[in-house]
């Protein structure tokens, strides 16, 4: 008996399982779980396709779309769980009062954003109906639907898509038409594809999915961005590499203050640096008590200007600021983070609850950050245009696609000493190299306890310091690109592709229930 003909045995086996409940919710649990494992620090992405591979199987045998949405929320459960591990190490910074909301805060996470998942996976099998004939494009489509949502409702948060798990492969280049959205399309779509064919033990179907494979891999070769060459700037990255538990504490603030400045003075073995960059919230003063540091910061850098994450207010407002330190030690702000993180910096309807005399969430009255106005391109002279994006605003395309202009490089000023030392800081960088094959910007990553990185246009990392390191990183600043087709169309030709099967299936549907 050959692979083929055993297929369907795999298939009934796969409806039996089905059918038993407790099976069922331990088979979806480990298959997200599974799924995970192509997000790093694991980046097995055969792991991503064969944990979607079941979660498809079991999908198609779902009797009502209910049920395909409990399908969905499970999978997702054990898929987030995995993938968000690293969301339980901020509670850890002060245990003794936080610790024991770290599983609370991971499960709720998880559950939350498998919800998402529950919507797309039950929308699909409403669609599929009782005919499995357009499952292997209408399941891919609930899933890419789900995603798209996933990171725009309630300001977003694309953390972790399936798409991901090509960054090490060529595939990843495909970013530059599609992103990483298209990306988790394409990889869902592949794996519906090949197992309706191998289901229905059609060689045809399946030297089918091989050519359609082979062609993927034709169009990320061909895809038409060509590798520039690197610019004659370089750049100074700083990675004090202060804990969390110890950022703020007085014992510890000046030395890593000190650090900073012995980083930033020690001499060259090569170029002279052009432009030093420290990383998010790197001194531990508001801006309007540190002038007093500026001076010697100056002082430090020795001719360059330097580029440094700071906390600042106005009034009864902060702003989780960049602010940039001329020659002569004058300190300018030129960045206010606008796209923060709900809960973690600012309370959401925090400023709607001051109005009616509730002002202990309210970023208005000095309780979070406010939001700046938006995204802003920087003029840095010889240096060209930068887009700063402070931590978390490097997970959303869109914030780059909204910048007032193109610019010729992309800043990333991060503190992930919250995100721990495994798999937070480096699912974060991973973003970032997604940002740069997407745009076809390099990206220059500055990150308090790692990893701070030089990123080019393919999304390979250049240089880096690794987690954990204090020290400097001198580096070329890559060059850009031509823009990509999805730097031009984003994410709105997968969405119309969407709308599209969404419509063509209700059109059959409706054309066969008469």
């Amino acid at each position: 008996m050959t692979r083929l003909q055993r297929m369907p045995d795999i298939d009934a086996r796969v409806a039996r399982l089905a059918a038993r409940p407790r099976a069922r919710v331990i088979a979806l649990l480990l298959a997200g779980a599974f799924a995970a494992l192509g997000q790093a620090p694991f980046l097995i992405w055969a792991a991503t396709l064969l944990g979607l591979l079941a979660a498809f199987l079991m999908w198609r045998h779902s009797p009502s779309p209910r049920a395909a949405a409990l399908q969905g929320w499970l999978f997702g459960l054990g898929y987030f769980t995995v993938t968000m591990s690293w969301l339980v190490n901020p509670f850890f910074v002060e245990p003794d009062r936080h610790g024991w909301m770290a599983p609370f805060a991971l499960l709720g996470m998880a559950g939350g954003l498998a919800l998402l998942w529950a919507l797309g996976w039950g929308a699909a099998r409403w669609l599929s109906g009782a005919d499995n004939r357009l499952s292997w494009v209408v399941w891919p489509t609930g899933i890419s639907a789900a995603e798209l949502l996933r990171g725009s409702l309630f300001t977003g948060f694309p953390w972790g898509g399936p798409g991901l798990a090509w960054v090490e492969t060529p595939m990843a280049l495909l970013a530059r038409l599609i992103g990483v959205s298209g990306l988790t399309f394409l990889t869902a779509l592949w794996v519906a594809v090949l197992a309706v064919a191998l289901i229905g033990r059609n060689r045809r179907n399946v030297a089918g999915v091989v050519g359609l494979t082979l062609g993927l891999g034709l169009a990320t070769v061909l895809s038409p961005t060509s590798m520039p060459n690197d610019t004659r700037h370089t750049l100074r990255l700083i990675q004090p590499n202060a804990p969390q538990h110890q950022k703020w504490d007085p014992d510890y603030a000046e030395g890593f203050v000190r650090r900073q400045l012995d980083l930033t003075a020690t001499p060259s073995d090569g170029a002279r640096p052009n432009l030093i960059i420290w990383p998010e919230t790197s001194v531990p003063y508001l801006l309007q008590h540190a002038q007093l540091l500026f001076p010697l910061v100056a002082e430090a850098a020795a001719g360059p200007p330097v580029l440094m994450g700071i906390q600042r207010g106005e009034g009864q407002r902060y702003f989780n600021s960049l602010v940039r330190v001329t020659p002569d030690g004058i300190a300018h702000p030129v960045y206010d983070k606008h796209h923060l993180v709900p809960f973690g910096e600012y309370v959401p309807l925090g400023d709607a609850m001051a109005r009616f005399g509730i002002r202990a969430f309210a970023s208005q009255y000095g309780q979070g950050y406010s939001s700046g106005p938006g995204p802003r391109v920087l003029d840095m002279g010889t240096l060209g245009d930068v887009l700063p994006l402070i931590c978390y605003e490097a997970v959303f395309p869109r914030d780059i696609r909204n910048a007032p202009k193109r610019p010729d490089w992309i800043l990333q000023a991060t503190n992930d000493a919250w995100f721990g030392g495994f798999s937070g800081p480096q699912q974060h960088l991973i973003q970032a190299r997604f940002r740069a094959i997407e745009f076809g910007l390099p990206v220059i990553r500055v990150a308090n306890t790692g990893i701070s990185a030089a990123i080019d246009v393919n999304g390979t990392v250049r240089s880096s310091l690794g987690l954990g390191q204090a020290g400097y990183l001198d580096t070329r600043l890559p060059g850009a690109a031509s823009a990509t087709v999805y730097a031009r169309m984003g994410d709105y030709p997968l969405g119309l592709l969407l709308i599209c099967v969404v419509f063509v299936t209700i059109l059959r549907r409706v054309r066969f229930s008469h």
